[in-house]
């Protein structure tokens, strides 16, 4: 039309009857009814707002518009001028009986009828000013009845879930979907509380930071039913007893049959798991590390506020044992919980351990080699491995003083846990002479063994956690003994015990900068943000920081090479034995552990329980193990740990190990078999520990039985034990360095799968350690890619791409090739539902007539005549002056008589095949009524 509207338009909307009426709405209030086939407004009305919406009634005879004065106008058709109802449903009525007060605008409104009840009217918004912090709410109007849903976020859109398709019936609403700024939800309609629909889908991934990621592919196939019955108890209450009402679309797993798991960890101290087989992504269980210990109050927890000023329970790290399902966290606070699987409710005292693990060298060593006094040998180290019992008692401050103090409480009372992970053991590491403890660095658990082994940059602590008793408590350079490569001097009493700031270090990095630390403590939730700074993407670098000195301000990517450079210098002056420090900095953190049967020293003639330990200055240890013999003595017999002497080197920072038989095959460490520990039906048979050790061939006319593959963050080597000979050794990158290093089994093979900070992701075949792929994936440009990237088996890793999502990545071709049969389809192939059954009786005798278009079966149109109340149209070419050429002469009119013979033969097509279907269906209704004659022809009236 070229007439000038009066306004914007703000809505469009056509009659459910389908009677060729479009309803206009204006920004000024004005609504026309626009007639399509005339081309003509028919009926003008006009109100006093702005209209916002328009929702139909299902027969068409009224409508209902949402005003921005938070006011509902119900509008009739046969007298459109005025709306026939107004209401304003939150505003306040006046005394005087004028009008009520204006609320916000009513943005959407929907008009759903019911067969048997009152009308649901469902609108956003529309809330009195008078209270302006308010949340977001949707409205529901059922009768007399007003309920106001309030919401966590924004609403964006919503929308009602009706039992018919046809606009032009009873709609019976059950649902209304809104959609959040951050959410999805369904609301119940058929209850009268209106509860939401629990949330098959994953869309609160980001409920609380992620702090920490573990991808486990090919685990075993009952832990998924195992942890979502037990997550299942734990849900919680108030939703809807009804099943998810969206079931459109279809999942395909394809040929992939393996079970996955995701295991985030969050800075509320909040642990999930997720089912990730295929491509879906469904939380299984959720674990709130935060109840084993106490509450704190408004004033306290000061001594935590020196190592994080928030989030005291964010998860650090996390080690998950899918045989034996002992899992084992590590907080921001400093502590180590051990939990261990049971299906039982169990009601008891959280046991609990204080280490004391505390580096105390001197500031400045600068004395010569020859200077420096000889070092006993390994045996005589062992009186420094001091058993530190789990005792509580806590030496007295003095003053501002801290000693001997955890930064958070263990509840002291019986604690009640429901089915699924129980705390078995929580270990803290205590203040020393007014030093905070530092935080954890490194964490690698063992059923077989019993053991529990953490690091940070002042040492490592050995725990048995069977018997609950600390094996082990020594700062890094007592581990070497007398194999000390840098020849440091041993331990000497501090002068001074005042803490320094910039001694602190966030995930035992040894090397800091000054003007970062407070951003280092400050909250570990700001590590879950887009980071800009890329010194502490150097800083934090993956999961197993560096220790090297080389503490020169970066700035990545550009000085990123030039700094890497100086770095290697430094390596090369550390390692040179005319320099007796690494030049001011002497502590050496702990950044790799391993459990695993292995050759400790090189005369070994048999494997051995071992600990291998990596360090941040890619020195290597290995720790023997000695257990006791029979299992019956496991929990009386004490478990002792020793270093072995034997010392191998690395470039760069230790991230990863593994061990490969003789044949190449990845030896799995061993692990218990899982057992319920509150199981009342398990006899004493039942109750002894089933192990399952991996020992490697031990035939004696092999001279090596095993591989040792260790990763650093700059190279990787390949050692053949007991020997210890280097069969291998590449250097992995010079330029940068690595940020995860995994050993990982794709095609019935193992590889080195490797994520540098340059973006490339490297796979290397072990063990001969060549170069298999080498693909520029994704430069690293923030620390959430760093802290949460991970590889596992099958080819595949993941990382958090931004706060809220999760990207699973592949580089094995076969996943490649089925990804397409993996994809799930977003719609699923339905026949359309059946119109309402108006009833034969009904149509025969004065029902409205069906949807048919009387001018259309019988009229002209039929005939190849154009209807007169619809406009021409010509097919043609040539403008104006072809059409008007066209029509005089005989070509125009045969070629409007072929096109009128055409429509008229597909009209005819039309109308036979519906008088084939009205004929089918007099059938039908013959046939049935037949079948009734035969039922009751020879029964009596009595029989009725």
């Amino acid at each position: 039309s070229t007439k000038t509207h009066p306004g914007p338009v703000v809505h469009l909307s056509d009659s459910p009857r389908d009677e060729g009426k479009l309803l206009i709405g204006y920004e000024n209030g004005t609504i026309v009814f626009w007639d399509l086939r005339s081309k003509r407004a028919d009926l003008r009305a006009y109100y006093d707002e702005a209209i916002h919406s328009v929702a139909w009634h299902h027969e068409g005879k009224q409508f209902m518009c949402s005003h921005s004065d938070g006011s509902l106008t119900l509008w009739n058709l046969k007298s459109p001028n005025r709306p026939f109802q107004t209401t304003i449903p939150h505003g306040k009525v006046q005394r005087d009986g004028k009008k009520p007060e204006s609320c916000k605008p009513i943005l959407k409104v929907e008009y759903k009828t019911c067969k048997n009840s009152e009308p649901f009217v469902i609108f956003s918004g529309g809330l009195s000013y008078d209270k302006p912090c308010r949340r977001p709410s949707l409205t529901i109007m059922h009768g007399k009845a007003i309920t106001v849903l309030e919401m966590d976020h924004p609403i964006v859109d919503f929308l009602t879930l009706c039992e018919t398709p046809y606009p032009n019936e009873f709609q019976e609403p059950y649902a209304v979907v809104v959609l959040l700024e951050k959410d999805l939800i369904v609301v119940d309609l058929t209850q009268s509380n209106f509860p939401i629909f629990e949330n098959p889908y994953p869309i609160d991934i980001h409920e609380s930071p992620v702090t920490c990621t573990e991808y486990f592919a090919d685990c075993p196939p009952d832990l998924i039913p195992v942890l979502y019955s037990v997550g299942a108890k734990h849900k919680k209450q108030g939703y809807s007893n009804k099943e998810w009402p969206i079931s459109g679309g279809a999942w395909n797993l394809g040929a992939q049959t393996y079970p996955e798991i995701i295991i985030t960890g969050h800075a509320d101290g909040s642990v999930k798991f997720w089912d990730a087989s295929a491509i879906t992504l469904q939380m299984l269980y959720k674990l709130k590390t935060s109840k084993v210990f106490e509450k704190q109050k408004v004033g306290e927890g000061k001594a935590t506020a020196e190592i994080v000023e928030e989030d005291p329970f964010a998860v650090q790290m996390m080690y998950w044992c899918p045989e034996s399902r002992i899992f084992c966290v590590a907080g921001v606070s400093a502590y180590v919980i051990v939990y261990r699987f049971s299906k039982h409710e169990v009601n008891t005292e959280i046991a609990s351990l204080e280490v004391r693990l505390q580096c105390e060298v001197e500031d400045i060593i600068t004395p010569e080699p020859e200077a420096n006094p000889p070092f006993p040998d390994a045996s005589s180290q062992l009186p420094s491995l001091k058993s530190l019992s789990g005792s509580t008692n806590t030496v007295a401050c003095e003053g501002t003083m801290k000693d001997s103090i955890p930064c958070l409480s263990v509840k002291a009372r019986p604690v009640r846990m429901p089915p699924g992970y129980q705390a078995d053991l929580v270990i803290q590491l205590v203040w020393v002479d007014g030093e905070p403890p530092q935080q954890i660095t490194s964490l690698a658990v063992n059923s077989a063994y019993g053991l529990v082994a953490f690091g940070n940059c002042n040492g490592l602590a050995v725990v048995d956690f069977m018997q609950k008793t600390v094996l082990l408590s020594m700062g890094t350079l007592d581990l070497y003994g007398s194999s000390d490569p840098y020849q440091r001097q041993p331990r000497s009493p501090r002068k001074s015990r005042q803490f320094a700031a910039d001694n602190f270090c966030m995930r035992g990095l040894s090397n800091f900068y000054p003007d970062l630390t407070k951003r280092i403590r400050t909250s570990y939730q700001s590590l879950t943000e887009l980071s800009d700074s890329p010194v502490s993407l150097e800083l934090e670098r993956c999961k197993s920081p560096t220790s090297v000195k080389g503490s020169r301000k970066l700035s990545l990517p550009t000085d990123l090479k030039t700094d890497l450079e100086n770095r290697e210098n430094s390596f090369s002056r550390s390692r040179s034995s005319s320099v007796s420090s690494i030049d001011r900095d002497s502590k050496e953190a702990i950044t790799a552990l391993y459990f695993m049967e292995s050759f400790a020293r090189k005369n070994d003639s048999a494997v051995s329980s071992c600990l291998w330990v990596g360090t941040g200055l890619g020195m290597v240890i290995i720790l023997s193990l000695n257990l006791p013999a029979s299992d019956d003595l496991r929990q009386s017999e004490p478990v002792m740990v020793s270093p072995s002497g034997t010392v191998l080197t690395l470039k760069g920072a230790v991230l990863t190990f593994a061990c490969l038989d003789c044949m190449g095959t990845l030896t799995h460490r061993p692990y218990e078999v899982w057992r319920d520990p509150h199981s009342a039906d398990d006899g004493d048979k039942t109750r002894k520990r089933k192990l399952v050790m991996h020992s490697p061939s031990s035939s004696q006319d092999m001279g090596d039985h095993q591989f040792a593959v260790i990763c650093s963050e700059k190279q990787a080597k390949v050692f053949s034990l007991p020997s210890q000979t280097c069969l291998y050794v590449h250097n992995i990158t010079e330029t940068s360095f690595l940020l995860r290093a995994d050993v990982v089994t794709l095609c019935n093979s193992v590889c080195l799968a490797c994520f540098c900070a340059n973006g490339h992701i490297m796979t290397l075949s072990l063990p001969s350690l060549r170069p298999l792929l080498d693909i520029n994936y994704l430069p690293v440009t923030d620390m959430r890619i760093a802290r949460t990237f991970c590889f596992t088996n099958e080819g595949q890793a993941l990382y958090l791409s931004s706060p809220t999502e999760i990207q699973r990545l592949t580089y094995s071709q076969e996943m490649c090739d089925n990804l397409q049969d993996m994809l799930g389809d977003l719609f699923t192939p339905v026949e359309t539902p059946e119109a309402q059954n108006r009833g034969f009786l009904k149509g025969l005798f004065g029902g409205s007539g069906q949807a048919f278009d009387r001018e259309e079966l019988f009229g002209e149109a039929s005939a190849g005549k154009a209807s007169r109340s619809l406009a021409q149209h010509i097919p043609g070419s040539g403008g104006i002056e072809g059409v008007r050429g066209a029509a005089g002469g005989v070509i125009g009119d045969l070629t409007r008589a072929r096109i009128a013979l055409d429509e008229r033969g597909q009209k005819l097509g039309e109308l036979d095949e519906r008088t084939a279907s009205m004929m089918a269906s007099a059938e039908a209704f013959s046939k049935h009524a037949h079948e009734v004659m035969l039922k009751y022809k020879d029964k009596k009236w009595y029989q009725f």
